[in-house]
C-alpha cells in the first residue's frame, strides 16, 4: 500500500532533512562520551536571548567582555524581548557591537597577519567595502571562501552550513566571471541590471535550480548566513567565563539570523546539531592558534567586527532596493 505524504509538506524538505538528521545523529553518537563531560547550560534552547546570555557573574579577575557589551547588546533590545530595532538606527542596520576587546599590549597575533586564518578572511571582506558605499562582489565572494575554510574544520552544524554557502558562492561567482560580468562588479550594479533585464524573481518564489536563481536572490541568502556567522563568532569571543557555552550562543545566533527563514523540520535538525557543537576553546584555538585566550578572543572579536561592517553595508543596500523579502 502506497503511503502518500500530506500535501502541505513538500517532498523536497524531506530529501534535505533526512541526510542532515542522519548526519546529526551520527555526530551525537560519536561525541557522546565527550558530551558527558561538558557542563550543560541550564537555560533551555527555546528561551529568550537574555536568559541564555546572562549567567553567574565571573569571579574577580576573570576575563569578561567590555562593559559596553551587556546582555542584550547583540540585538540592542531591552531585557525580555526576542528582537527589536535599536533606537537611533535606520531600520535596516544593526547596532555596531563587535570591536576589539581589551587585551595586554603585545605584538599583533599572527592569526591577524597576512598568513593567519582570520587575517586572510578579513582582508577581502574589508576590500569589498568600496568608498562609494557599494559592495564589490569579487572581494565579497573571496571573503566568503576564506570564511568557509575557517568554519569547515569545526564540523557539527557548520558542515551543513558551509556546504550550502559554498554552493551559493560558486553560483554567484559564475555570474561575476560569466558573459555578463560587466553587470556583476558590485551589489548595486547587479541589482540594477537584473531588475532592468527582468531577472528578479517574485518575492517568495524559489527557483528549483540554484544556477537559474538571480544573483540578487543568491546574495540575499549569503547575506543572512553571514549574519549568523558574525553573531556566532562575536558571542564566542565576548562570552563571560561561566556563562553559556559556544553551542548555546551560536544556537541563539541561528534563532536570530536563520531560523525565521527555515521550515520547522530544518530548525529542529539544526538544534539537535548544536548539541555536538565544539566548545569555546576549540573555536579560539582554530581562530588564533598558539596565543593566549585573551588575545584569541580579541582577535576573533575584530574579525566579527569586520563581518558586521560588511553585513550593515549589504543590509542597507538591499533594504533601499526593496530586496530583503526576495527569498
Amino acid at each position: 500500500m502506497r503511503v502518500m505524504l500530506p500535501l502541505q509538506v513538500p517532498r523536497r524538505w524531506f530529501c534535505r532533512v533526512i541526510p542532515l538528521t542522519v548526519f546529526t545523529l551520527l555526530l551525537l553518537y560519536l561525541s557522546a562520551r565527550s558530551l558527558r563531560a561538558w557542563p550543560l547550560p541550564s537555560p533551555a534552547l527555546g528561551g529568550t536571548q537574555e536568559s541564555r546570555t546572562s549567567g553567574p557573574k565571573p569571579p574577580p579577575g576573570a576575563l569578561t567582555a567590555p562593559p559596553r557589551l551587556s546582555p542584550g547588546a547583540l540585538s540592542g533590545c531591552p531585557s525580555g524581548t526576542q528582537s527589536c530595532i535599536p533606537e537611533g538606527l535606520p531600520p535596516f542596520q544593526v547596532r555596531q557591537q563587535s570591536g576589539p576587546l581589551e587585551a595586554p599590549e603585545r605584538e599583533e597575533p599572527q592569526c591577524l597577519g597576512p598568513q593567519g586564518m582570520l587575517g586572510r578572511m578579513m582582508r577581502p571582506f574589508r576590500a569589498s567595502l568600496n568608498p562609494e558605499g557599494d559592495v564589490e562582489l569579487s572581494q565579497y565572494l573571496a571573503g566568503w571562501r576564506e570564511l568557509v575554510k575557517f568554519l569547515t574544520p569545526l564540523r557539527s552544524i557548520f558542515a551543513f552550513a558551509t556546504s550550502e554557502a559554498f554552493i551559493k558562492v560558486t553560483a554567484l561567482e559564475a555570474r561575476v566571471h560569466g558573459p555578463d560580468a560587466a553587470h556583476y562588479t558590485s551589489l548595486a550594479a547587479m541589482v540594477t541590471w537584473e531588475r532592468r533585464a527582468g531577472l528578479l524573481e517574485p518575492p517568495g518564489i524559489a527557483p528549483r535550480d540554484l544556477a537559474k536563481s538571480s544573483g540578487s536572490r543568491t546574495m540575499l541568502l549569503l547575506h543572512r548566513a553571514l549574519r549568523w556567522s558574525q553573531l556566532c563568532l562575536h558571542r564566542v569571543a565576548t562570552g563571560t567565563l561561566g556563562g553559556p557555552d559556544a553551542g548555546v550562543q551560536c544556537s541563539d545566533a541561528y534563532d536570530t539570523a536563520l531560523a525565521p527563514y527555515h521550515p520547522w523540520v530544518i530548525r529542529q535538525a539544526a538544534r539537535l546539531a548544536f548539541l555536538a557543537f565544539p566548545g569555546r576553546g576549540r573555536l579560539l584555538e582554530l581562530a588564533c592558534p598558539g596565543t593566549r585566550e585573551a588575545e584569541a578572543r580579541a582577535a576573533l572579536a575584530r574579525a566579527a567586527g569586520t563581518l558586521e561592517d560588511v553585513y550593515n553595508r549589504t543590509q542597507g543596500l538591499l533594504a533601499e532596493r526593496g530586496l530583503l523579502q526576495l527569498a
